[in-house]
């Protein structure tokens, strides 16, 4: 359409040709207007294993025929040397590595870090915008003089050109001003994209980063593939999941997840990832026991009387081993606290597709499969710490591989709250999937009173009792849970004695002494009624220590 104005516009006279390599500019798009730049290093990262806290890359290089020499440039300044290897095809032979450290600026372009290239393209496309902006601006000048122009202020437009131009100006006007909202909506849109990338460019001391450079002496007389692998610390992941609950069905669906974030200085772009649950650069043996001495101490030798005479100056301390250890962890970048799985050595994800993961911290979430699992329902409540009701799905740990990590909860396609998953914990305790508003919980208020007892008033004696009554409101029956709290003691001399009503059917609910645990059913409309009452007896003469 725009195209067809500006042929009208070009058949309309001179003067109007004069617009056009205006109005061609404002038709550039921002893609048009800006060069590429391409990075100069000759190898790439293939594939990349995470590590809690690490990661080992693996780059590779294309060598001609003859090469003599082969250099990875713009690795990690953090890099472990100790951890280099190489490989190669058979016909190439390998010699020594040389490695080495410099600044990232000296070498200019060919070794921008990725957050300087992420911040020097939305610089472009702002700049590009911003002469987009421009150029129509003075578009919308010329226009401006024609109207003055035919509203007499100037050398009055010939009648017959009138009609072929007026459309296409007022169009070419219409569309120009769409324009500058766009270009503006854009700017704003990309200038609120840059401004956390500056912000980490100036946290993280860009201008001053250094990378590293890997020289390979070889010998490649039919040339072939070079691959380096080394350890690089800071990038982490961690597991993640999403338990959904279908109440109807009584089904949960788990989805394993798992969130990968790394700085390193390098984007990985492409790679085949692998996650996994060891730690390499851990220590590789466990302490060795010294010998366990005994004697007499000599004694103490009285101290003399310290003469007057001037302090000497203060030498500098050694580190204490605490502040060493605290030196490191604010040298060492962030990680993820990942539980690992209690299996023979270590467990890995293997990612099925190719993965980017640019460095600047972001973190990106991969699936690692789902389990749909059957559950029972039960609704739990703890009357003497919270007059609550709660939702409790008790299901059997899913199969494979599942390390403990945070977990979101939906109860019916309703986001509900988050939690802990961990595999071990899943057949005692279940998933908690919020609040069930239909089933109201009431406690009385205990009672407590102190006296004596035993024979002739030898021995103190305390009564407390709890009452507590449960509602189901709902149309169905529930399985019902209700725990309470009794006197653990811890003495010989101290003494408990405890009454039930009803019997609750364990005092060790989860092998957690004095955790008490009433489990019923309770049909619909129904409401029953707990009761507990302890007597604890200790000595006269002494006194009692209550602890939670």
């Amino acid at each position: 359409m725009q195209a067809m104005h500006l042929k009208s516009l070009a058949h309309s006279g001179p003067r109007w040709r004069l617009l056009l390599p205006m109005l061609a500019l404002c038709a550039l798009s921002p893609a048009q207007a800006q060069s590429t730049e391409t990075r100069a290093d000759a190898s790439r990262v293939v594939r990349v294993k995470v590590y809690p806290g690490s990661a080992t890359v693996e780059r590779t290089l294309r060598l001609a025929p003859g090469a003599r020499q082969a250099i990875f440039a713009c690795l990690p300044a953090g890099l472990d040397a100790a951890s280099l290897q190489v490989s190669s095809d058979a016909t190439v032979r390998v010699g020594e590595l040389a490695v080495r450290q410099q600044a990232r600026e000296l070498l200019g372009n060919a070794c921008a870090s990725p957050l300087d290239e992420r911040i020097r393209g939305l610089e472009d496309q702002i700049a590009a915008l911003q002469a987009e902006s421009a150029g129509i601006g003075y578009a919308a000048g010329y226009l401006k003089s024609f109207e003055n122009a035919g509203n007499g202020e100037g050398r009055a437009t010939p009648p017959a050109q009138i009609g072929a131009t007026v459309t296409a100006l007022r169009q070419s006007a219409r569309e120009a001003l769409t324009r500058q909202h766009q270009i503006k909506r854009q700017q704003e849109a990309l200038e609120r994209d840059l401004k956390p990338l500056l912000a980490e460019r100036d946290r993280a001391g860009a201008q001053g980063a250094r990378v590293s450079t890997v020289q390979v002496t070889l010998a490649a007389p039919q040339g072939g593939e070079l691959r380096l692998s080394y350890q690089v610390r800071g990038p982490s992941w961690q597991p993640s999941y999403r338990a959904t609950l279908d109440s109807a069905t009584k089904q949960v669906r788990l989805e394993r997840q798992a969130l990968v974030a790394q700085a390193t200085g390098e984007d990985w772009d492409g790679v085949q990832l692998t996650l996994s649950t060891g730690q390499p650069g851990a220590a590789t043996q466990g302490p060795l026991p010294r010998p366990w001495r005994v004697g007499i101490e000599p004694p103490v030798q009285p101290m003399p009387a310290p003469a007057m005479a001037p302090a000497p100056a203060l030498a500098a301390a050694p580190m204490s081993r605490a502040r060493v250890a605290a030196t490191d962890a604010a040298e060492a970048m962030p990680s993820f606290d990942v539980s690992v799985f209690d299996g023979s050595f270590a467990t890995e994800f293997a990612v099925p597709q190719r993965i980017s993961v640019p460095s600047s911290g972001q973190r990106v979430t991969l699936s690692l499969g789902e389990h749909l699992a059957d559950t029972t329902l039960k609704v739990r409540t703890t009357p003497a710490l919270d007059a609550t009701a709660y939702l409790i799905a008790e299901i059997a740990p899913p199969p494979g591989v599942w390390p403990a990590g945070p977990v979101n909860l939906y109860r019916d396609g309703a986001y509900v709250g988050n939690g802990r998953f961990d595999t071990a914990q899943l057949g005692r305790q279940g998933l908690a999937f919020g609040r069930d508003e239909l089933v109201s919980v009431r406690m009385e208020q205990p009672q407590r009173t102190d006296g004596t007892g035993g024979f002739i008033g030898s021995r103190n004696e305390r009564r407390v009792s709890r009452l507590y009554t449960v509602e189901n409101r709902h149309r169905d029956g529930i399985t019902l849970q209700v725990l309470d709290a009794a006197p653990v003691p811890e003495h010989e001399d101290v003494r408990v004695e405890s009454r039930y009503q009803p019997e609750p059917q364990s005092q060790r609910w989860n092998d957690q002494p004095g955790t008490v645990l009433w489990a019923q059913p309770l049909p619909a409309g129904a409401t029953q009624r707990f009761s507990a009452e302890h007597v604890i007896t200790w000595p006269k003469d002494a006194r009692l220590r209550e602890r939670p």
